[in-house]
């Protein structure tokens, strides 16, 4: 817990120091996709981001954190609200594991505790996660979520596309469901393309099947911030 709360306000930090090349490549940020965003951020914030992450997320996931950044005062404003929530998320969901990154938060499920093997239903207990997660994330509208289905290398590429777009799509429909604006929530199926650990070993490979969720502000809590703030 200590090093989490560390990782939390050293990131602060690392906000400010990135906010200048970001705030350059602003105007083309605003019109791209998390993914994209985190394209155009390029390898400093997306490394940094990355490094606090600490290899538990695919670089899709790192990219949407740092193109999320806006950084400045309304940057550390945005980062204590979801320093806040996703203290409430580590506290409320059985099973999730929380890492907040200054302006975003990634949630990491292991796939086993979401879904049976090769299997795009969500099991029952999987369901009362995710319940969990969208009463926390309908206490904050003015978020964005990415839902990220990864895979290990057993298999075909097609097969393992399918099964992450289904597992992706499965979480998502399962927390609009249960009351999610369908119109906050992105999904990618990655298969697996973006390892976090080695597939040639049954522990690496079942640290890749995961999925990850990733929570950054919308466009509308940017600018609240920056009103807020003076920015």
């Amino acid at each position: 817990m200590i090093m989490k709360m560390n990782k939390r306000f050293a990131v602060y930090g690392l906000t400010v120091a990135t906010s200048a090349m970001l705030f350059a490549s602003c105007s083309t940020i605003q019109n791209t996709s998390n993914t994209t965003k985190g394209a155009v951020v390029g390898t400093a914030a997306g490394g940094a981001i990355g490094a606090l992450i600490g290899g538990k997320a695919g670089n899709t996931a790192v990219g949407a954190i740092a193109g999320a950044v806006i950084g400045g005062a309304a940057g550390t404003l945005i980062g204590k609200k979801m320093d806040k929530q996703a203290k409430e998320i580590e506290n409320t969901v059985a099973g999730a594991e929380v890492e907040q990154v200054g302006e975003g938060i990634l949630v990491k499920f292991d796939s086993g505790i979401l879904f049976d093997f090769n299997s795009t239903a969500l099991k029952a207990s999987a369901k009362e996660n995710i319940a969990k997660l969208v009463e926390t994330l309908n206490k904050e509208p003015d978020t964005e979520i990415l839902v990220l289905g990864h895979t290990d290398n057993v298999g075909s590429l097609s097969a393992n596309q399918k099964v992450s777009d289904g597992r992706a799509a499965s979480v998502k429909s399962f927390a609009v469901s249960k009351g999610l604006s369908s119109s906050r929530v992105r999904t990618e199926g990655k298969n697996y393309s973006e390892p976090i650990a080695s597939n040639d070993t049954d522990a690496g490979r079942a640290e890749n099947r995961r999925v990850e969720i990733v929570i950054v502000a919308s466009k509308k809590m940017q600018e609240e911030a920056k009103q807020q703030t003076g920015q």
